[in-house]
Order: C-alpha cells, then sequence, then structure tokens
C-alpha cells in the first residue's frame, strides 16, 4: 500500500496537477476572503469571523475532489498500466487505499495553509484575540471529514470508467446530492421528524454540526462509514472488472 502511496503522491507533483489543484484553491479562497466585495469577504463581515471560508470551502471541495481523483483509475485504465498494476502481488484493498490516501493528502495540503486566515483575523480583531477559536477548529475538522468522504466518491467515480472528464463529471454530482440533495428532499415534507431524519442522511446536517464546535461522535462515524461505504463500492467495481 506504501508503495502506490508514494508513487501517487510523487505523480500529483510530478507534473503540474497538483500545484495547479492546490494553487486555484487557495487562490479562490483568498479571493473570495480578502479582496472580492461579497458576503464571503471577511474585512465586509464587519466584525472577526471565519464563518466564510467554511460557507465557501464546501462548495469548492465539490470540484477540488473530483479534480483530484479523476485520473486514480481511469488514468490507468486510459493508459493500459491498470494491467500491469493487477499482476503486482498487491491486493485490490492496497492498491485502493494507496491510491485513496495519496488523493486526501494532497486535498490536505491544499486545506492546511487555510489555518491561516485564522490566525490574520485573531491579529485583526478588536479586541485582539478576540475570535471564537472553537467554532473554528471544529469547523476545520468538519472539513477535513468532507475531504474524507469527497475523496471516497472521487475514487469510487474514477473506478466506473477510464475517461476522467466523465469519472469528474459522477463524482461532483454525487458529491453535491450527498452534501446538499438530502436538504432539497426534505423540503418537500412538512414533518419536523421526517425533515430532520431526512437531512441527517446527507452530509451537511452532520458538517454544520461539528463547525458549532462540537465535534460528536455520531457526526465522526457517519463520516468514518460514508467513506468506507464508497471505498467499498470501489473495491467491488474494480474486483468485478478485475
Amino acid at each position: 500500500m506504501f508503495s502506490i502511496y508514494r508513487k501517487e503522491l510523487s505523480a500529483f507533483f510530478s507534473n503540474a496537477t497538483g500545484y495547479i489543484v492546490v494553487g486555484i484553491f487557495l487562490l479562490l479562497t483568498g479571493l473570495f476572503l480578502w479582496v472580492v466585495p461579497g458576503s464571503y469577504n471577511t474585512l465586509d463581515a464587519g466584525y472577526a469571523n471565519t464563518e466564510g471560508l467554511f460557507v465557501l470551502a464546501p462548495w469548492l471541495f465539490l470540484f477540488l475532489c473530483p479534480a483530484v481523483c479523476m485520473r486514480l483509475f481511469a488514468e490507468e485504465k486510459q493508459t493500459g498500466t491498470w494491467v500491469l498494476l493487477v499482476t503486482k502481488p498487491l491486493s485490490a484493498s492496497q492498491i485502493i487505499l494507496g491510491k485513496y490516501f495519496a488523493a486526501l493528502t494532497l486535498v490536505v495540503i491544499a486545506l492546511i495553509p487555510t489555518a491561516l486566515y485564522y490566525f490574520s483575523v485573531v491579529w485583526l480583531a478588536e479586541p485582539f484575540g478576540n475570535v471564537d477559536a472553537g467554532a473554528f477548529w471544529g469547523s476545520f475538522i468538519g472539513l477535513l471529514f468532507l475531504a474524507v468522504d469527497y475523496v471516497a466518491v472521487g475514487a469510487f467515480a474514477s473506478s466506473l470508467t477510464r475517461n476522467q472528464i466523465i469519472a469528474f463529471i459522477v463524482a461532483v454530482v454525487i458529491c453535491f446530492f450527498m452534501f446538499y440533495g438530502f436538504a432539497l428532499i426534505a423540503s418537500f415534507f412538512n414533518h419536523a421528524q421526517m425533515i430532520q431524519n431526512i437531512e441527517n442522511v446527507g452530509i451537511n446536517a452532520h458538517y454544520q454540526s461539528i463547525s458549532r464546535g462540537v465535534v460528536d461522535s455520531r457526526d465522526i462515524a457517519y463520516f468514518i462509514l460514508i467513506a468506507i461505504i464508497f471505498t467499498f463500492l470501489t473495491k467491488l467495481n474494480l474486483n468485478f472488472k478485475r
């Protein structure tokens, strides 16, 4: 597994892919939070908070994670190296997990620099340091778990096809549905308990829960379960085609 992990991580940074993906994510978050006027802009908010980052980032992740993951299996099939890969003394689980953790590492690398925004707001706050640290770090942990699930979905989408563009589109659609689709479905109901139950199936409800600064074990279990389900589906798909 570690040999696959090193190979994939090296592949991300041996060409422009890794740098472009990380650069675009940081550029967009920086522009929306500090330059472009609007609801996301920290300076326009009038008070010290980083809420804009955690409202914006999940939507950027909808494209960042699929962009990172679209090549994981699709490229191997397109170039014919998949046949060579499966002949190596590695199980399907080792191949999948090696690629999965490499993609997740790249997304985390893109996310870590955004922690600097917290320290920037702490410095700008009046009085100094008057920032809700619990809300920031809770939301930051929520983004990490969001990446865990989106990368699992992206890997699954990449395993379905040899076309990277199709893999990207499929991953975006699934991630969007998992994040926002259940809230849309819940809006058609009037019963409060039914609405809550439907929303709890989606990712957004658990992300919002963690973003309040309370890291609940049920939310963590949910994120891990979703990642396991899509990783298992990836394994089933690859074993079928193997």
